[in-house]
């Protein structure tokens, strides 16, 4: 009997790109591929990429190299977003043989009937503007949480941004086949579905082909809520301006939707934001989070924003750092600009020195431990519900509560993948953003 051709996978950027790949590999293992770790000897290597930073990019060139000292006969293929922008750079690197672009990456299988390696690697990418069909996808390679792509593509110019370049034009899952996704993953015993995209916030444009919406991102919410087998629901990141107060409300009653959202700010300053060409001021972002706290007082709330972005004076960056020290939130992702081809941003005046966005980065990175030790002590006290992960760190096992606060307990396997009941009752003595608590039965 024949032995099965091995695959691997690595996975760079975003919630989005892994539930993409874990749809590819499904494709791999029906077609009689058997899926095996990255870090294992494989007859091909499929690598998805990013390219929201320029440090992903660069990853790139590590990442084929393991795979080339894993096995150097191996087959590699590069799909995703660095691939459709930059393909034949891409297939310059040594050691790649195939690079398909957005509309491509789905039908990968069709493209692998030989695994000779090549001199150069094959290309095969489209204009953006083909990638104007929708492919479902979602992530079932954890246990305990999976990610649902609900929406692809962004209609949005924001100036530092590649991504409608990378993935086309706003378009949506049909809402029974979101459901009809939420369902399967349900019944593989997964707890938790974090719904992902773009711009999950535009859900409903395109959804069958069409520009104008058929359903909202408040009738996909309802939906969902609605599906048997799922415990928790969490929402990723969605534009401030697309959270509408119904959305908001509706979560504080939901029976699966968790207290818990990524709202992206950028900057604090509403010059920046204009130069941005974000779609909101601070004033709606200052909102968003006022009506949050409104209905959810526990609730968790993150936020994006970027330093070193074009123009960005000193007077600028204070106006953000002032504006997020005083906003109620819980943490923060911080970016440090990184020029981008193709984009506005990338030939403005005005360039921030890269010294001053690393010192830029660091006074908010240090924020941001600072806002999510106040929320965690805001929360000392209180009873909340723990999802269990699957991994052994140090003799700890890991899981966050519904309201996003990271909790630990001695190692116990019986606890993988279960959902607790727990009182929160102290901070990890060594200061780190981590609650420690006792008495939880398997």
């Amino acid at each position: 009997m024949e032995n099965k051709k091995k695959v691997a996978f690595y996975t760079l950027g975003c919630k989005l790109n892994f539930s993409e790949t874990s749809t590819i590999a499904r494709d791999f293992q029906n077609e009689g591929f058997e899926r095996v770790d990255f870090e294992e000897i494989a007859d091909i290597y499929v690598i998805n990429t990013c390219s929201v930073t320029d440090n992903a990019d660069k990853q790139f060139k590590q990442i084929v190299k393991k795979a080339m000292k894993l096995n150097e006969k191996a087959f590699v293929a590069a799909v995703g977003c660095y691939a459709q922008l930059k393909p034949e750079e891409l297939a310059a690197v040594d050691g790649v043989d195939l690079v398909l672009g957005a509309t491509e990456k789905f039908k990968i299988t069709d493209y692998i009937n030989d695994l000779s390696k090549n001199d150069r690697g094959e290309v095969h990418s489209c204009e953006i503007e083909e990638a104007d069909f929708y492919v479902g996808s979602y992530s079932i390679g954890d246990r305990t949480r999976a990610f649902l792509k609900v929406q692809d593509g962004c209609d949005y110019k924001c100036t530092y941004c590649t991504i409608p370049l990378a993935r086309g034009i706003s378009r949506s899952d049909a809402l029974e086949n979101v459901l009809k996704n939420a369902s399967e993953i349900s019944q593989q015993g997964i707890k938790e579905i974090v719904l992902t995209g773009v711009n999950i916030g535009d859900y409903g444009k395109g959804e069958f082909g069409n520009k104008k919406h058929e359903h909202t991102f408040l009738d996909l919410v309802k939906a969902l809520d609605e599906v048997n087998g799922i415990e928790r629901l969490r929402i990723s990141s969605i534009e401030p301006n697309l959270l509408k107060n119904e959305t908001i409300e509706f979560v504080a009653k939901s029976r699966t939707f968790v207290p818990h959202f990524h709202i992206p700010l950028q900057s604090g300053s509403d010059t920046i934001l204009k130069k941005m060409k974000r779609r909101y001021l601070r004033d709606v972002y200052t909102d968003r989070v006022s009506k949050i706290r409104e209905v959810m007082p526990h609730a968790c709330i993150g936020v994006d924003v970027i330093v070193g972005f074009p123009g960005e004076t000193d007077e600028h960056f204070l106006e953000t750092y002032h504006f997020l020290n005083e906003l109620d939130i819980s943490y923060l992702h911080v970016f440090t600009y990184s020029e981008r081809d193709n984009t506005e941003a990338a030939i403005m005046d005005g360039v921030v020195p890269a010294n001053v966005r690393s010192k830029r980065s660091k006074m908010l990175r240090g924020l941001s431990v600072k806002k999510r030790r106040a929320f965690y002590e805001s929360q000392i006290g209180t009873n909340r519900t723990v999802l269990f992960e699957s991994e052994n760190k140090e003799g700890y096992i890991h899981g966050f509560t519904e309201n996003y606060v990271k909790v630990k307990t001695p190692w116990n396997p019986g606890l993988v993948n279960t959902l607790h009941d727990i009182q929160l009752t102290k901070i990890d003595e060594d200061g780190s953003v981590r609650i420690e608590f006792i008495n939880v039965e398997a």
